[in-house]
């Protein structure tokens, strides 16, 4: 997989855990990976590790998102928008391995394709605030 696809598929993962429980987190990450028949096992192993180590700081991420999204709080955020900007400051904050303006705008070209029209500008945003 390339890394924009390995990028997706965390997202999409991000995605689905706000719909779960912190305690089944586990349990949904591997049927995510049972799904997903194009993943060979170096691609699994690094899509459940970054979705786990972004989960693992979730709560340092929304903190640093509620401060630079005037007006807003991840509460009240769409859940790809959230989903996205989360992944954009673990990357930003935490992979030294991509440059922030890759994370901000590999975050906004996913917006265009799963969020909504006014995503693109909000992520990109919301992103800039954290430079």
């Amino acid at each position: 997989m390339t890394r924009r696809e390995l990028r997706e598929q965390i997202f999409l993962m991000l995605f689905g855990a706000e719909f779960h429980a912190a305690d089944e987190m586990p349990e949904q990450l591997l049927k995510y990976e049972e799904t997903q028949a194009e993943w060979d096992a170096k691609d699994g192993a690094y899509i459940t590790e970054k979705c786990g180590d972004i989960i693992a700081h979730l709560k340092e991420i929304d903190i640093a998102i509620n401060e630079a999204a005037l007006g807003w709080k991840t509460k009240r955020m769409g859940k790809v928008d959230l989903a996205l900007i989360r992944l954009a400051v673990y990357e930003m904050k935490y992979d030294e391995d991509i440059p922030v303006s890759v994370a901000i705008n590999e975050a906004v070209e996913l917006s265009k394709k799963y969020g909504t029209n006014d995503s693109p500008a909000f992520v990109n945003g919301v992103l800039a605030r954290l430079v």
